[in-house]
Formats: C-alpha cells, sequence, structure tokens
C-alpha cells in the first residue's frame, strides 16, 4: 500500500454524561478540534482536501452532515467537502479508513478524518425513532437480533467469563487511566475545551470555563462497589454500568497526508498506516468482530500478534476485550495500557478516533514501534488498524 502518514491526532477531554461538554454541540466540538489541528500541525485549513466525520445518531443537531457544519462552523474555506459516516461505534476509525483510501488513490493528499459525538445532546438510538428499527422484518427472518447488552451477556456465557471478571477487568481500566491521567499522559493528546465561549447560548446548567481534563475516570473504583451495582440487561445477568462502557461527550481527529504532500509541505509525519479491515461477524452475538478483523489485518500486514506493541480494543463492554485476548492470546499487559471506554468513556462516533490518538500517543512515549486498534460495531461487525509510529 502506498505511504499513508499521520501527521497530527488530537482529541477533546471526554465528557461525563450531562457533564462538562453537556452545552457544547458535536459540529462544535469537531469545528474546535478542526481549527487545533492545522494549528498545530502549521498548516492553513486551506491545504486540505477533504473532511470526513464519523457520527453514530444522525439526527437533530447532529445531522446534515457533521463534518460539513463543523468544518463552516471553524470558519474553513467553503470549497473543502465534508463527509459524514455511520459504522456505529467503528465510525471514527472507518472516518479515517476512507481517508487513507482517497489518499492511497491518489484523489486527495490531505484529509482530516475522526468524529464528534454527543449523548448528552442527541440520545442514543434517537434516530431510530424518527426512522424506523435498524432492521426490517426480512433481516429477523434471518437472524436472532438481540440488543448490543444481551449480546455482551451471551458473549461472556459463550468465553466462560463470570461476573467477578469482568468487575476486575473494569477496576484495572479505571486505574490505569487514572494512573495514566496523575502522570500527565493524556495532557499531550488533549485539546482543552473552552466550554464557556462554545456551548449552546441560552444553556443554563452549570459548566466549566474550561475542560482540560477527561471527567469520566473514577480512581476509587473496587470490586466490592461494582458487585452492588443492578445488571443492566439481563436480572441476573454479569454486564452492569459499571462494567460496560460510559455514554460520554468528545471529538478526535487525526491529520493524514500523502507523502507528496508530506515533503511539499516540510513536515514530520509520526506514524503511517501499515493495513485497515473493517469484517462482518454474527449478528446475534454482534460483538466478535474483532477477532475476524485483527487476524484479518495481521495477514494483510504480514505482522504477527508477537510483533505487535500495544493493543487496543474498544471497551464497549468488559467481556469484549476479555472475550478477545482470550481468543487471540495477548496478555492484558499489551491491551488498553491506559484503560478504555469503561474508564474513559464512548462518544460513539469520535471512540475509533479517539483510540487512536491515545494509541499514537502511547507508542511514542513508550518508543515502540507497532500498534493494533480493534472495535465491536452494532450490527454485527468489526474494524481493525495497524499504525506504525515513525
Amino acid at each position: 500500500m502506498k505511504d499513508i502518514y499521520i501527521v497530527e491526532a488530537v482529541r477533546t477531554p471526554v465528557g461525563k454524561y450531562k457533564g462538562g461538554l453537556a452545552g457544547v454541540r458535536a459540529d462544535h466540538l469537531g469545528a474546535h478540534l478542526l481549527n487545533e489541528i492545522v494549528r498545530r500541525a502549521g498548516i492553513e485549513a486551506a491545504e486540505v482536501d477533504d473532511v470526513i466525520f464519523g457520527c453514530v445518531t444522525q439526527v437533530g443537531e447532529q445531522s446534515a452532515n457533521i463534518a460539513r457544519t463543523a468544518l463552516l462552523g471553524a470558519g474553513w474555506p467553503a470549497a473543502i467537502p465534508g463527509l459524514a459516516i455511520d459504522r456505529k461505534c467503528g465510525s471514527g476509525e472507518v472516518a479515517v479508513h476512507l481517508a487513507a483510501g482517497m489518499i492511497a488513490s491518489g484523489a486527495a493528499h490531505v484529509v482530516v478524518a475522526g468524529g464528534a459525538e454527543n449523548m448528552s445532546r442527541v440520545r442514543m438510538g434517537g434516530n431510530r425513532e424518527v426512522y424506523g428499527e435498524a432492521f426490517g422484518w426480512m433481516a429477523s427472518e434471518n437472524w436472532e437480533l438481540t440488543s448490543q447488552g444481551e449480546a455482551a451477556e451471551r458473549v461472556a456465557d459463550k468465553f466462560d467469563l463470570s461476573r467477578a471478571q469482568l468487575d476486575a477487568y473494569a477496576v484495572e481500566s479505571h486505574r490505569r487511566a487514572a494512573a495514566a491521567a496523575q502522570a500527565g499522559w493524556f495532557q499531550r493528546e488533549i485539546a482543552a475545551v473552552p466550554v464557556a465561549a462554545l456551548q449552546e447560548r441560552g444553556y443554563g446548567e452549570p459548566a466549566p470555563e474550561v475542560l482540560a481534563a477527561d471527567e469520566t475516570i473514577r480512581p476509587g473504583t473496587n470490586v466490592e462497589k461494582l458487585a452492588t451495582l443492578k445488571t443492566s440487561f439481563r436480572e441476573n445477568g454479569k454486564l452492569s454500568a459499571g462494567n460496560s462502557s460510559q455514554i460520554s461527550d468528545g471529538a478526535a481527529l487525526l491529520l493524514l497526508m500523502s507523502g507528496e504532500a508530506v515533503d511539499r509541505l516540510q513536515l514530520e509525519p509520526r506514524a503511517r498506516i501499515r493495513a485497515f479491515t473493517t469484517v462482518g461477524s454474527d449478528p446475534t452475538l454482534m460483538l466478535t468482530g474483532p477477532v475476524a478483523a485483527t487476524r484479518k489485518v495481521l495477514a494483510m500486514s504480514g505482522l504477527s500478534v508477537e510483533d505487535i506493541d500495544l493493543f487496543e480494543v474498544n471497551e464497549a463492554f468488559a467481556s469484549v476485550p476479555l472475550m478477545w485476548a482470550k481468543e487471540l492470546g495477548v496478555s492484558q499487559e499489551r491491551l488498553n495500557v491506559n484503560g478504555g471506554a469503561i474508564a474513559l468513556g464512548h462518544p460513539l462516533g469520535a471512540s475509533g478516533a479517539r483510540i487512536m490518538t491515545s494509541l499514537l500517543h502511547e507508542l511514542e512515549r513508550r518508543g515502540a514501534r507497532y500498534g493494533l486498534q480493534a472495535i465491536c460495531c452494532a450490527g454485527g461487525m468489526g474494524t481493525a488498524t495497524i499504525i506504525e509510529r515513525i
């Protein structure tokens, strides 16, 4: 594959549900990051050929092509187009895939890709109420269609994962994220959000002047507390709010370039995209796609599990990374090393880009070479990407 370079990667802090970012529209978070990413790169917005945003609940203020409204809100030239995509939880990652494909084909040389979602303002699944159920009767005749929560329970059953294991994993996610935040490891990847300046006019809730750190991390989380939580999807199940990803708000973007653009603009790339893929998986179990996606992207790259320094598997539910690690034989020492969506939140359309941004920064901090990320997606899909630090 033709070289596709990551020049910059930045994210907002993740706001907890109805927290510090609840007054800021998702497209405004995106506009803030668009200006921040070109400022960090030291280029003019006019150099950008296209902008691609992932966004899952494209209804209300997140509809009407959020990438286009964000770039116009950022004051970027009207000649730059925007594209909004929905591949469920993998949307922000697949935005990067599309950008990479455009660059590889020669259709573009400079693309900003990522995603934004404000789940405090636009409720998850709200678009289904407007446009109807996600699956029609023909699909349901062929497949047993379950909720993601029930799928997470079935994954836990199938892979023999106990409630105690799921809770222990969640505690470790918070511990790792809290340690990373305390050490200042997230500071470089986060662009503080000037909430007071960006929040919707007339928004009445108290909000910070500036939000500069993730709000979702709970350092005091322990297994005793989590064990007391009622399960969320089955009366006597294993999954609770404590061992599932947090509903949250945020945005993340990456600046991708061709080798020609990097040379012309005299920039130092930070990483290259080695391989990327999306696969379909069993729509009933729904959440097992990251396993097949990981195997496929490794084969595409000519790399093995042993070659990868750091793995990120989205913590939609604790059963997902635990199942993935069991199937791939990966130890938790290389997996979600600074916590995942259980501690850092899961703003749906942004998460794929947030994970890639965090993965790049951690590879740089460690002086490591290869990072692989994988995400499970509603409807039975899995995404995966391998990046190589330069």
